[in-house]
């Protein structure tokens, strides 16, 4: 096994011109400036995992090929799958509850998906989205506390919450238990 670090930005060049895609073009269909494309292509600057994840997913390419050096051979097929490591994870400051973004990065903004996990004791505070924004959460396991404006309700393990998420809102388990739950949220 190799320990050098693969030329990332030779293969996504290699990659986009197999594609037969501009600078332009990728910088479109990616959310990455074309600038900062270039100079990733001429190896001056190492993309974080955010930039590569867009680049990725604009040039088809599973993440983990193009990491490994692998590039323009490792099309992805029409099933992309995401391995456990390459879904990116947030936690709250006291880590008692993490959301792991289930959505493609591209739907950002628009309609999101996380698996929720919650420790005894966590709770995700969230302050008003913006007009018109909604979330779906249903509780898989435990039980949560949602607080949606003054309202507050517990949703129990199988059951389904939605509620406007423009105003301040709270999602919490109850208890000492842990609880699992998919956040849907859909912006106005």
């Amino acid at each position: 096994m190799s320990s050098e670090v693969p030329a990332i930005g030779t293969i996504i060049r290699t990659t986009r011109l197999a594609r037969g895609m501009t600078l332009d073009q990728l910088a479109a269909t990616s959310g990455v400036s074309k600038s900062m494309l270039s100079q990733i292509e001429r190896e001056l600057a190492n993309p974080t995992f955010a930039v590569l994840w867009g680049i990725t997913r604009a040039l088809d390419v599973d993440i983990g090929a193009l990491t490994s050096g692998a590039g323009v051979g490792a099309l992805a097929s029409r099933i992309e799958v995401i391995p456990h490591e390459g879904v990116p994870e947030m936690r709250t400051r006291d880590g008692l509850c993490a959301l792991r973004i289930l959505s493609p990065p591209h739907y950002a903004g628009t309609t999101e998906w996380y698996d929720l996990t919650f420790e005894p004791g966590g709770q995700l505070d969230s302050p008003p989205h913006q007009r018109g924004a909604f979330e779906h959460v249903t509780v898989f396991d435990g039980a949560l506390e949602v607080t949606s404006g003054g309202d507050v309700r517990r949703v129990e393990a199988g059951e389904i919450a939605r509620y406007p998420a423009d105003v301040p809102h709270r999602i919490a388990p109850v208890g000492d238990m842990p609880a699992r739950a998919l956040l849907v949220v859909i912006h106005a």
